[in-house]
């Protein structure tokens, strides 16, 4: 049977569509958001290393950070929180892995194409994220491994309407009308018009930015009538993305699915498949509801001051200016610097990193490495610092090397921070020595600056002030927190601050210690 199309439809669409990828090609913007959104969507769940690698992207860009704590302390999340989260680490141990993860993709998305035609662009990407957490939602219930792909192959299933939106508007509202005055699918109209289904021109964009297969394949279109139960996890994921479209698109229309006619058509067509009732539909849509409004909210509102890197620490058996000393508290809640970059609320931003530790411990469900992560994450925002780290001692060799590490210091500087105490007469190997925690408020100063091995100066020279953490477990150096700046620091650490900073290095130690 041959397909009828309405009189607006064009005979050859091919110079449309070639017109469209080349649109699309030409985008400088295009390129680095593909980078940026595949390592995201490579980035596995499991493994050691999943919440460090997921933390470092997300600090590795300031816009992403402030969203995602933003999302964090919506009202939607905040009640699991209890109280203002203030660190990436933090935020995946509330929200979970996965969820932090689509939303790193989502918001990438709507940076990197909601200054076109934002109108129609902002509502397509509105649905997007809608989708995303059915998927999420969805991905819950299932018993297939890595279910969690499901709510990033629905996020993609709108990207082929997303590209035409933002790179051939006529053409986008050209679609728009078959498919609202001719009644036609959002196939049979984009077929029409440009000689292929949005599926397909999402897919070419997708495959660009090497997306895994198992994601692209999962945006093409089902057949209609009642899904049966999937007998593979491609075939799911086909499913999942296609009810998640559908179901956003209901659920920004803010039907009611115990009255809607197309939610019910919808259920009677995904029900069987997906698990899902009329009761499972309604709570599916009241939680969507909330979360989506979070995430909306996250991306649009303007900018919030976020929590920024931190500075400082101090010991023992050194010159005296260089200690930290423990005194009763003192109250600092300005939101704003020093010259040093160091906040003038450290304090409080310190006590609300104890307490988010001392949760974390107490919950049973967290790794030595996350908690090492958070705790590098609350010194480095609390206290202003440029670069952070945690170096661990290799009982070996006895050289201790970076393991984990946060801030603004180049990749090839950060594997290459690996030393030995040698004689034990630096500032490295007196702190180890003396379990002193030291802060240095001014690298240059001549009682300071003859205790600075050679391999700092080489590897940092532009360090003007830095603290030293030592890590010792019975007796014995386990390793060590370095930070620093490159400012110097002349308001130091006061007591109340030095008392909080020890208290994470006694969690950290604690945790570390075997029971």
């Amino acid at each position: 049977m041959t397909a009828v199309y309405p009189a607006t439809a064009r005979l050859d669409t091919t110079p449309v569509r070639e017109a469209l990828l080349q649109k699309i090609a030409s985008d400088p913007g295009l390129p680095a958001l593909g980078s940026s959104i595949s390592q995201v969507v490579q980035l596995a769940s499991s493994g050691d290393e999943a919440v460090r690698n997921l933390a470092h992207f997300v600090l590795s860009d300031a816009g992403l950070t402030q969203k995602i704590l933003r999302l964090a302390n919506t009202v939607a999340y905040r009640a699991a929180a209890g109280a203002q989260v203030t660190t990436i680490s933090r935020a995946i141990f509330l929200l979970g892995f996965d969820a932090v993860k689509t939303s790193a993709l989502a918001m990438l998305l709507v940076e990197g194409m909601s200054g076109k035609h934002a109108q129609d662009v902002r509502a397509e990407l509105a649905q997007a994220l809608c989708a995303s957490i059915v998927g999420r939602e969805l991905a819950r219930r299932s018993h297939f491994k890595d279910s969690e792909e499901a709510a990033v192959a629905a996020l993609f299933k709108n990207m082929g309407r997303l590209l035409v939106a933002s790179h051939d508007h006529a053409l986008y509202k050209e679609i728009l009308v078959l498919m609202g005055a001719d009644g036609l699918s959002a196939g049979r109209a984009s077929m029409a018009c440009m000689g292929c289904s949005f599926e397909a021109l999402a897919e070419v964009v997708l495959h660009d930015w090497q997306i895994p297969d198992s994601i692209v394949k999962a945006l093409a279109p089902l057949p209609s009538g009642p899904v049966k139960v999937a007998k593979s996890r491609p075939e799911w994921l086909q499913q999942v993305a296609a009810f998640s479209t559908s179901a956003a698109s209901l659920i920004f229309q803010q039907r009611d699915p115990a009255e809607d006619t197309a939610s019910r058509l919808l259920l009677e067509q995904f029900g069987t498949a997906l698990g899902l009732d009329q009761a499972a539909m309604v709570a599916l849509y009241k939680t969507v509801t909330e979360q989506s409004h979070a995430l909306i909210d996250a991306n649009v509102r303007a900018p919030v001051p976020a929590a920024r890197p931190a500075a400082v620490l101090s010991g023992s058996m050194l010159p005296a200016d260089i200690m930290m000393h423990v005194e009763p508290e003192l109250e600092m809640g300005v939101e704003t610097c020093h010259p040093s970059g160091k906040p003038h609320n450290s304090r409080d931003l310190l006590l609300a990193g104890v307490k988010d530790v001392s949760e974390m411990m107490a919950s049973g469900r967290c790794k030595v490495n996350d908690l090492m992560l958070l705790v590098l994450e609350t010194l480095h925002h609390s206290l202003g610092f440029r670069f952070a780290t945690i170096c661990v001692r290799d009982p070996r060799s006895g050289q201790y090397r970076a393991r984990l590490s946060l801030g603004n210091l180049p990749v090839s500087a950060r594997s290459d921070f690996l030393f030995s105490i040698g004689d034990g007469r630096d500032l490295f190997g007196l702190a180890l020595a003396n379990d002193a925690d030291l802060l240095i408020s001014d690298a240059s100063a001549a009682n300071i600056a003859a205790l600075i091995p050679a391999w700092h100066r080489s590897l940092l020279p532009d360090a003007r002030s830095f603290i030293i953490v030592p890590l010792l477990i019975k007796g014995k150096s386990f390793g060590l927190v370095y930070a620093d700046r490159i400012h110097v620091a002349p308001e130091g650490v006061p007591p109340d601050e030095t008392a909080l900073i020890k208290m994470l290095k006694g969690q950290v130690i604690s945790a570390l210690t075997p029971h």
